[in-house]
């Protein structure tokens, strides 16, 4: 009875998968401009005129293309990961400890399946990096340095 249920789920998200398409905005006004048919009710024709004020395609291409470069490759200091029972509560502690402790530096939780990490810092050297592992080696004795691509905006205050 379970497989028949896996069975027919599995089914109905292929085909769900296979009926989804990527939309362009002309689909889209191609779209608006049909209304929906509903039992029982009759619908007038309808005109929808759908307009992209000014370069929005544009700006939202440089968007998109400076996300990429405002990313540089530094470090930072991982003073938890974990991927036990306890991981997540894990996590949170050691945020809460580490905030405490050293207030003035940066901390990021984060989940990369199946382990919660916590990496603090925003080094663009090795050398600052492990000037940072060493003074916060005392309340995290596990800590180490690793590579991370950096946003520039992790550098802002």
């Amino acid at each position: 009875m379970m497989r028949r249920i896996l069975l027919l789920t599995l089914l109905f998200s292929a085909v769900a998968v296979a009926g989804a398409t990527a939309q362009t905005l002309e689909t889209f006004k191609r779209r608006l401009a049909v209304p929906e048919s509903q039992p029982g009710r009759s619908f007038e024709p309808v005109r929808v005129i759908a307009e992209e004020y000014g370069d929005a395609a544009r700006a939202v291409a440089e968007a998109s293309r400076a996300e990429q470069r405002d990313r540089v490759s530094g470090y930072r200091v991982c003073i938890f990961s974990d991927n036990g029972p306890e991981a997540r509560e894990g996590a949170f502690a050691a945020m809460k400890l580490f905030s405490e402790t050293y207030p003035g530096v940066k901390a990021y939780m984060g989940y990369d399946v199946p382990y919660f990490k916590v990496s603090v810092g925003n080094c663009l050297t090795t050398e600052e990096a492990i000037i940072l592992k060493e003074r916060v080696s005392a309340t995290f004795p596990k800590a180490f340095v690793k590579s991370e691509e950096l946003s520039i905006g992790d550098f802002v205050k």
